[in-house]
């Protein structure tokens, strides 16, 4: 079908102009769900394997052959490695010295003698597969572990690590790795630096672990591997790489032939057919740099990873052919659907597919051995049987013109989530009765598909220009396909929609109320449907009676099994005020009270518990549960109240006179305590204790959204004027008590002012935070403000929360139609 890849030079050629991003931590490629989401977290497109958003290899691979001279210009092929200090994992248990005491500040190195400490073997744990050999119940171990080397043979050294909580390790004294409100349920490689590997010794070493557990289960198990180094010859010099909304495209040299490979991820949130099909496209342009003709061979190759939560996983490929698509498919030889739940997690259940229409295109599977001969520009003889990689492969003769062919990767999970003990489907499921079928329709869909994305990308950037700024814009489009990333469309047994987010690298909840909440602008723009699929699910929770408590819970379990609140504590008065305030806000988007008034006895309950307890909130946790406890926590009680007085505006536009009243007046009440109370001079304090503290007050900006008016114009301006003093180079810190911020909530605070040139000044660091962190990972809403580096979380669907500022400006023409 030509039509699949006509109009493909549309993406290729031109139109990124405007709309688009040059440098990123890390770069979208395949973006639909918490499962389906590979990503490269190198400038270089060929520089690392690419990954899933939680840092698990998902390796795509392709090589461009030109003249017989090999190119690789997508990802990494890297040799196997070989254990030289053996891990517990798969073996016998590895005897170390241990403390549970904080010891001298020299027990990580050679000389310090460990005689006294205890003895116990690897691995250390608590909960988990209760398959550890040593118990860790505290709060903190220290690790010694000795280790004879003779093998210097090593090319690349490498760590080999799986650890809950924060780490810092440590190789004769010297620090190997660290890594801060963190942890890893997987052992996982780590290739260390060439620096690190000259600090081994011929003779005794040793391995020196701090490990930090705070809360919840435990693990530490560690070991070193060796692997020879990829072979860097023949790499495509790689010219340019452009994002927008949906889409990142790159462009090459190989030799004599320009080489553009465009991603598109059409994640549309207006059309929830379109927005919930898990199929991405890949296309290629390739064209002759000196007027001469070429002959020249694509190969791509995605690795059956993608199908797996482990590596030892064994899958099975199959071929299939729908009308005139042909795909490969693969996907566990066991399949258990809904089988894995938690964060740090990949699917091992359903398929994934390589897929075309074009008859040119040669589908086979190779092993990993053979891309890499591949890669290297050797011919080695036609394999079967691998199940390393689905490869598509096919000649294009490269001239002046630009020729252009494309692929599709998809996946189907066969099962969404569990909601209440039953199990869903994805949203695309209801009309399509299989991949096959989707298949052919996304592929004769792709033109317009293209024209869609292409007009969308642009229609984005052109707004969140207008509303603040070329630095604005470039954050919104780096958001927002990570943000609906985060989540699954899913069909509901009523054929609702229900869009549930997962906590990513958090704690991996699933519908988190204040995750929906910070998210929610994003919805609030582009669909208010997918705002209700995260809010309705919630209400019901507590109106089916499974929640019996006075507030709303704070999630309905761990993805992707929703059956009941798996968090260990609850945030009262957070949730209580997110969930009133995200449906007053649903109200006013789409001009209606429909949802408000088909829940308002549970609105009601959760309003009278916020004037009960809102205005001086006891010591509990909130959004921002990292920073720990708070009590009478001055931001949380303005939710409180902006909260009290958005349901006294529902109620108004309800017709309910007399509640809107009293609720108005209550909220005006509560407002004035409140400046009382929390009053510094020249800021607002972070608690009534007051004691010379602060906090961003990012809750205030509902009070402005909303029109509600509970504060005078003074307060906004007061706070700042404070926060302008309080920047450090990466941001605004959250409040006085650390350096590190939430950059979804500087853009709430900035949005604050009406003055364009203090919302540019908040928004400018959280800009140079996103071209020059050194933590390489999705974008992470947990940074810190001295140094860029991520501090927790990434790839969430918070930053959503970013286009708050573009929402504060639809509403605001809408005020003055």
């Amino acid at each position: 079908m030509k039509s699949f890849f006509l109009f493909a030079s549309l993406a290729m050629f031109g139109f990124f102009a405007q709309a688009q991003v040059f440098k990123a931590p890390a770069y979208p490629l395949i973006t639909h769900d918490p499962y389906f989401s590979v990503w490269s977290f190198t400038d270089q497109l060929n520089q690392s394997v690419t990954r899933h958003w939680t840092g698990s290899d998902q390796s795509m691979v392709g090589l461009l052959e030109v003249d017989g001279k090999t190119y690789q210009f997508l990802g990494a092929l890297q040799y196997p490695s070989t254990g030289i200090v053996a891990h517990a994992e798969n073996n016998q248990p590895i005897e170390v010295q241990y403390t549970e005491t904080k010891p001298a500040e020299d027990w990580m190195t050679s000389h310090f003698n460990d005689v006294y400490w205890n003895k116990g073997k690897l691995p250390f744990g608590k909960g988990w597969d209760n398959k550890w050999n040593t118990p860790w119940n505290t709060k903190n171990i220290w690790v010694r572990r000795a280790f004879d080397l003779q093998d210097f043979d090593i090319d690349q050294l490498i760590l080999q690590l799986r650890h809950d909580d924060d780490v810092e390790v440590y190789l004769n004294g010297y620090p190997v790795y660290s890594c801060e409100n963190c942890h890893t349920k997987q052992l996982k490689d780590y290739p260390l630096s060439d620096l690190i590997k000259s600090k081994l010794k011929k003779g005794k070493n040793i391995l020196a672990i701090h490990c930090m557990n705070p809360v919840g289960n435990s693990w530490l198990d560690a070991g070193f591997a060796k692997q020879s180094r990829s072979a860097q010859s023949n790499l495509a010099i790689q010219n340019s790489v452009q994002i927008t909304a949906t889409q990142t495209s790159y462009q090459f040299t190989c030799g004599p032939v320009k080489l553009q490979v465009n991603f598109l991820s059409p994640l549309l949130a207006s059309n929830l057919d379109l927005l919930s099909r898990p199929v991405s496209y890949i296309n290629f342009g390739i064209q002759s740099t000196d007027n001469k003709t070429h002959k020249t061979k694509i190969t791509f190759g995605l690795s059956s990873d993608i199908a797996k939560n482990e590596k030892e996983q064994m899958v099975q490929v199959s071929t299939g052919k729908k009308g005139n698509v042909r795909y490969l498919k693969t996907g566990l030889s066991q399949q258990k659907v809904l089988n894995k739940v938690g964060d740090d997690v990949r699917i091992d259940w359903g398929y994934a597919y390589l897929a075309t229409n074009q008859a040119k295109q040669q589908l086979k599977t190779l092993s990993q051995s053979h891309l890499m001969n591949l890669a290297d520009g050797k011919k080695p003889s036609s394999e079967s049987g691998s199940t390393d990689y689905l490869v598509a492969s096919w000649d294009i003769t490269a001239n002046k013109s630009n020729q252009n062919s494309s692929i599709m990767l998809a996946y189907d999970d066969l099962y969404s989530i569990q909601y209440f003990q039953k199990n869903l489907q994805a949203w695309w499921k209801k009309n399509f009765a299989s991949m096959d079928d989707l298949l052919v329709t996304a592929a004769k869909e792709y033109p317009s598909i293209l024209v869609q994305c292409k007009n969308f990308d642009k229609q984005l950037y052109q707004e969140a220009l207008q509303a603040g700024g070329k630095e604005y814009a470039e954050l919104c489009v780096a958001a927002y396909r990570q943000s609906l990333a985060a989540h699954k469309l899913v069909r509901g047994e009523k054929n609702e929609v229900l869009f549930p987010q997962k906590e990513n690298f958090s704690n991996g909840s699933i519908w988190t109320v204040d995750v929906t909440y910070p998210s929610a602008p994003l919805s609030l723009l582009y669909n208010t449907k997918l705002l209700r699929g995260m809010v309705e699910p919630l209400i019901y929770y507590s109106e089916s009676g499974q929640w019996k408590k006075p507030f709303p819970a704070h999630d309905i379990g761990t993805y992707p099994l929703a059956n009941g609140q798996t968090y260990p504590e609850d945030m009262p008065v957070e949730e209580a005020g997110n969930m009133i305030l995200l449906t007053a806000a649903i109200c006013k988007e789409e001009n209606s009270t429909q949802i408000a008034k088909a829940h308002w006895p549970t609105l009601t309950r959760w309003v009278d518990f916020l004037v009960k307890d809102g205005l001086d909130p006891a010591n509990q946790l909130c959004t921002d549960d990292f920073a720990g406890h708070l009590d009478r926590n001055a931001n949380l009680s303005i939710k409180a109240i902006v909260g009290i007085g958005s349901y006294a505006q529902m109620a108004r536009n309800m017709g309910l006179k007399s509640t809107a009243d009293s609720m108005q007046k209550i909220a005006q009440k509560y407002a004035l305590k409140w400046m009382e109370m929390a009053d510094e001079g020249d800021h607002y304090a972070l608690t009534f204790n007051k004691n010379n503290t602060w906090s961003q007050k990012y809750n205030l900006v509902w009070d402005k959204l909303l029109g509600l008016n509970l504060f005078p114009r003074y307060v906004y301006e007061k706070e700042m004027a404070y926060y302008l003093k309080k920047q450090n180079t990466y941001g605004l810190p959250l409040d006085s008590r650390k350096t590190y911020t939430k950059s979804d909530w500087i853009m709430w605070t900035a949005t604050l002012s009406d003055k364009p040139a203090e919302f540019k000044a908040l928004v400018h660091p959280i800009y140079q935070f996103m071209l020059e962190s050194p933590s390489r990972v999705p974008l992470s809403d947990w940074h810190e403000t001295t140094n860029g580096k991520q501090v927790g979380f990434q790839a969430r669907s918070v930053v959503g929360g970013y286009f708050i500022k573009m929402l504060e400006q639809r509403w605001a023409k809408r005020k003055l139609r």
